[in-house]
């Protein structure tokens, strides 16, 4: 099914399954809580600069805005997971990437980026630790186990 978020493909003949790569809870609150208080100065910035003399209701509008975000896709992005193969990386929402076609990793804050050859994005968000996601990755490329 494409709009779930968990992979749904077969297994292809010798492929196995390596890990599963799943998001961190207490990774996906700390990064709200860091949109959070930015959403707060920005929006506190913004009425500074307006000259509104009520400069304080720019940190509530940042907070309410990033928290109710968080509360409402909490569910759905704590939920998503992506499964290494020795061939594939699939992912949420019908997403599969063979890993030969991997061409670059990149890191966004608590997420990596991979990038492949025809130049599809795929992002693997709130990782407890990036840089081992992408090593098992690497590994797996190389023909290696994580």
């Amino acid at each position: 099914m494409y709009g779930s978020l968990t992979p749904t493909y077969d297994l292809l003949h010798g492929e196995e399954l390596l890990t599963q790569i799943h998001p961190d809870r207490a990774t996906y609150w700390r990064d709200h809580a860091w949109m959070a208080a930015i959403a707060m100065a920005a929006g506190m910035a913004i009425l500074f600069f307006m000259g509104n003399p009520h400069v304080w209701t720019g940190a509530i509008g940042g907070l309410a805005a990033i928290g109710v975000r968080a509360f409402y896709v909490a569910s759905d992005e704590l939920k998503a997971r992506w499964d290494l193969t020795n061939q594939r990386l699939m992912g949420p929402q019908g997403r599969a990437v063979r890993l030969s076609e991997i061409k670059e990793f990149r890191t966004l804050g608590s997420a990596l980026q991979i990038i492949t050859l025809s130049g599809d994005k795929h992002l693997l968000k709130y990782l407890a630790d990036k840089t081992a996601t992408r090593a098992v990755i690497q590994r797996a490329q190389a023909g290696g186990r994580p």
